[in-house]
């Protein structure tokens, strides 16, 4: 009996021992979660000048997020003029034709505006104008040429990926397949959408016509060419739509 109740002594001091060192822990974890939110406090205040002390109390607290989301707010806002900023520098490059440069400045437009359909339309204008200036030397494959290309089809598609109404991209995509990339078949959805949104856009139904007659399907750009006659007259794109029909015409009958 006198040994049941020495085990029981040493259960039971087993168990005082156990919520004595639950104690030293929670007592460490309540410490280390104080430490670390005035770590936290700190690190907001190191980021401001204008608060004396770091915050502790509720309403010091409140004051401090009331404080920072203002600033934050103001960082936003100066990333989106910093954005609208590269994006004009770019525009200015590529009225001056420098197109080098314009491709610099709208990878950084792209960085603050990522879902502008205008940055990527604009890459895909320049990168399009510096492949066409990288020339192709006897012998060599010129990689840099191959990789502008790439990267003005992309900047398109992208373009058309976020605004599908955004007729520029659409054109100057169908522009690059026609007569840059020999792949007009890819261009005539593109171009048709096009008329569809702007019906007697004359610039488009020269580029369809274009790609129509590189696949042979004649009848389709003698019907263009008719159209844009019929729209512009004695006009020179009127004067060009008959030309080109003429030239068609000899494609038919020899």
């Amino acid at each position: 009996m006198k040994k049941n109740i020495k085990l029981s002594k040493y259960a039971i001091l087993g168990i005082l021992l156990v919520l004595a060192t639950g104690a030293v822990i929670i007592g460490f974890a309540v410490r280390e979660s104080v430490k670390n939110r005035n770590d936290f406090a700190g690190k907001i205040f190191s980021f401001g000048d204008t608060m004396t002390s770091s915050p502790q109390t509720i309403e010091e607290l409140r004051r401090a997020i009331f404080f920072y989301e203002r600033r934050i707010e103001k960082h936003v806002e100066d990333a989106v003029k910093t954005g609208i900023y590269w994006k004009l520098l770019a525009i200015r490059f590529q009225d001056r034709k420098m197109h080098g440069e314009a491709l610099e400045a709208l990878e950084r437009a792209a960085y603050y505006s990522p879902e502008d359909a205008s940055v990527h339309y604009s890459i895909g204008v320049s990168a399009g104008t510096m492949a066409k200036s990288s020339h192709l030397f006897p012998g060599r494959v010129n990689q840099e040429r191959e990789r502008l290309f790439t990267l003005s089809e992309e900047a398109y598609l992208r373009a058309i990926e976020l605004d599908s109404r955004y007729i520029r991209p659409r054109y100057g995509l169908a522009v690059l397949y026609v007569f840059e990339l020999g792949r007009p078949e890819e261009a005539i959805p593109h171009l048709q959408r096009c008329l569809e949104i702007s019906r007697n856009d004359v610039d488009t139904m020269f580029v369809l016509a274009r790609a129509y007659f590189m696949l042979e399907n004649f009848r389709a750009a003698l019907d263009l060419y008719d159209r844009i006659i019929t729209l512009m007259g004695d006009t020179q794109k009127g004067i060009d739509a008959q030309i080109n029909r003429q030239t068609v015409m000899e494609k038919i009958y020899g």
